[in-house]
């Protein structure tokens, strides 16, 4: 199964690349965490500041665990920030908390693109399940189903994942744009401190931006390798 081999290496070459930039993201945070806005307040302040600024009342503000597990749940409207995050007087917790109440903005405000994110939610992760018991089969299913049912099978799995991972882009990319709109008109971060929140936010979005493109080169790998075995 050609297929199952060039999945595995491309996933390992993104996976590597995700790698490197989830340790550039860490690196570029750490080293904004040590610059402190003039504003002085924490990343708790700076959510609860924004939220004012849109008339947002009923999101709740917590603190969560770990390094970098920042994130908004609009189911229970929740702003979950990690502790750094959450008590840090810094560049990198502003530019964070910003980032997190930007998608409670967009939930209050009906931005499609996270409606239709959370949509895929549920089909999301069924498919994610389905993918790891499919490799499981994948051999047996080639030999006694045929290698196009199997590829078939493989670019419909795949496919919600790359569409996920596609519209996730201007779902992150829009939270930023709106938390350093915010952090600027505010004066939460001013001059230097706001160019080093962009950096921030720009690197958290290349992660993100990594993730599309291996979906997507994924999917075009076996939607072509399909096409092929047709062909033959």
């Amino acid at each position: 199964m050609t297929f199952y081999y060039g999945l595995m290496f491309i996933s390992i070459v993104f996976a590597g690349i995700g790698w490197l930039m989830s340790r550039k993201l860490r690196t570029v945070f750490a080293k904004n965490a040590q610059v402190p806005i003039a504003s002085g307040l924490n990343g708790a302040a700076v959510a609860k500041a924004m939220l004012e600024h849109y008339g947002i009342s009923n999101v709740k503000i917590v603190q969560g665990q770990g390094t970098l597990t920042d994130h908004y749940n609009p189911s229970t409207k929740t702003v979950s920030l990690s502790p750094d995050v959450y008590n840090g007087r810094s560049v990198s917790a502003a530019a964070v908390a910003a980032h997190e109440c930007g998608h409670a903005v967009q939930h209050a405000e009906s931005y499609s693109m996270l409606q239709l994110r959370s949509k895929l939610v549920p089909v999301v992760n069924i498919s994610a399940k389905m993918q790891q018991y499919f490799f499981m089969f994948a051999f047996a299913l080639a030999g006694s189903m045929g290698n196009s049912l199997v590829l078939t099978i493989a670019i419909g799995l795949y496919g919600v994942t790359a569409a996920f991972a596609l519209v996730t882009l201007p779902v992150e990319f829009d939270a930023s744009n709106r938390a350093l709109a915010w952090l600027e008109s505010s004066g939460t971060t001013v001059n230097v401190e706001h160019e080093r929140a962009k950096s921030t936010l720009w690197w958290a979005a290349m992660t993100y931006v990594v993730a599309a493109i291996a979906a997507l080169t994924q999917l075009l790998f076996l939607i072509f390798r399909l096409l092929g075995s047709r062909n033959n």
